[in-house]
C-alpha cells in the first residue's frame, strides 16, 4: 500500500505548485498595465489631445497641475465700487481736474451730471480695478477739496466666474455633440428634435456668456461716484453784502406798489364794474317781471267737483 500512497503525495505536491504558479502569473497579469510590453512600472500620463506634450497635467477633481505636482494658482477677481462726497470752493474746476485724473489713469467717465454754476454736480469713474486707490488718493490731493464722506466696497466674484466659465464649456461640449448628431440624422423628427435642444443649448451659452462678460467687466474696470457740493459762504461774508437800509427801501417800495394796485382796482370798480352790473341788473329784472305777468295771464284750470 505504500507506492500508492507516495504517488498520491506526489500528485499533491504537484497540484499546490501548479496552483501557486497559476497564482504568481495571474498577479503578475493584473499589475502590468496593458500595451506596456509587459513591462512593469507605471502607466503613461497623456494630455486630452493625446500627443503627451501638455505642460499641465490634471488633477483628480478636474483642476489644473503644474509639472511639479502644485495646482496652478487660480486669479483672483474682485468688483471695487465706491462713493465719495466732498466739499469744493469751485465745482466747475474741480469736476474738470477730476475728469482729467480719471483719463490719466486710463480711464473715462461713465456718466455725468452737473447744474448751472456753482450748483452740486455727479459723475461715475471707471478706471482699471488696480488703479483705484490711486484715484482715491489723487481725489484727496486736489487742492481746495474736503473729504465730507467716502465708503468703499470689494467683492470676490472669482467663484462666479469659474463656474460660469465651466458652465459655458460644458454647453459647448454639449453643442458640438448635437451638431454631430443632426448631420447624422436622416429622419426629419430626428433632425427637428436634435435642432430644437441645438437651439436651447446655444440659447444658455448666449445668456451664460453675457453674464460672463458683465461680471468681467465689472472686475476689470472699478468704478467710483464723486459728488462735489460748493461750500457755503463764511457768516463775515454774508454779513458784509446785508444793506438794512436797502432792504427797508424795498419793502417800502412793495408797500407802495401793493396800494396803488388797491387803488388801481377800487377806480376800476366804481367807473366800469357798477355801470356794467346796473345794467346787467335792470335788464334782469325787465326779464323777470316779464315772466310773472305772463304767468299771472294764464286761465286757471277749473277745479274738479266732488261726487
Amino acid at each position: 500500500m505504500r507506492p500508492p500512497a507516495i504517488v498520491i503525495g506526489i500528485l499533491l505536491s504537484l497540484a499546490l505548485i501548479l496552483a501557486a504558479c497559476g497564482s504568481q502569473a495571474g498577479i503578475g497579469e493584473a499589475v502590468t498595465p496593458a500595451g506596456n510590453g509587459g513591462q512593469g512600472g507605471a502607466p503613461e500620463v497623456q494630455d486630452e489631445g493625446g500627443d503627451g506634450s501638455s505642460d499641465f497635467q490634471r488633477g483628480t477633481g478636474g483642476e489644473e497641475q503644474a509639472p511639479d505636482g502644485n495646482f496652478a494658482p487660480i486669479e483672483q477677481r474682485i468688483i471695487k465700487t465706491g462713493e465719495v462726497a466732498a466739499e469744493v470752493d469751485s465745482v466747475a474746476a474741480t469736476l474738470a481736474r477730476v475728469r482729467s485724473i480719471s483719463v490719466e489713469l486710463g480711464g473715462y467717465v461713465g456718466a455725468s451730471q452737473a447744474g448751472t454754476l456753482d450748483q452740486s454736480a455727479s459723475l461715475t469713474l471707471r478706471v482699471p480695478a488696480d488703479r483705484f486707490d490711486d484715484l482715491l488718493a489723487r481725489i484727496h490731493e486736489i487742492e481746495g477739496l474736503e473729504i465730507i464722506s467716502e465708503s468703499t466696497r470689494e467683492q470676490d466674484v472669482t467663484g462666479q466666474i469659474v463656474d460660469l466659465e465651466a458652465r459655458i464649456a460644458n454647453l459647448e461640449a454639449s453643442e458640438a455633440t448635437y451638431r454631430e448628431l443632426v448631420a447624422r440624422a436622416e429622419r426629419i423628427e430626428d433632425i427637428l428634435a436634435v435642432q430644437s435642444r441645438l437651439d436651447e443649448v446655444r440659447g444658455q451659452i448666449e445668456q451664460l456668456s453675457g453674464q460672463l462678460e458683465t461680471i468681467e467687466g465689472q472686475a476689470d474696470l472699478s468704478t467710483l461716484t464723486v459728488t462735489l457740493i460748493p461750500r457755503g459762504e463764511p457768516v463775515a461774508a454774508v454779513q458784509a453784502t446785508w444793506d438794512p437800509g436797502a432792504q427797508l427801501q424795498s419793502a417800502v417800495a412793495a408797500l407802495v406798489g401793493l396800494g396803488q394796485g388797491i387803488l388801481d382796482a377800487m377806480i376800476w370798480f366804481l367807473i366800469v364794474w357798477i355801470p356794467v352790473l346796473l345794467v346787467i341788473g335792470a335788464i334782469g329784472l325787465v326779464i323777470v317781471r316779464g315772466a310773472l305777468e305772463v304767468r299771472r295771464r294764464m286761465p286757471v284750470a277749473p277745479e274738479p267737483r266732488d261726487g
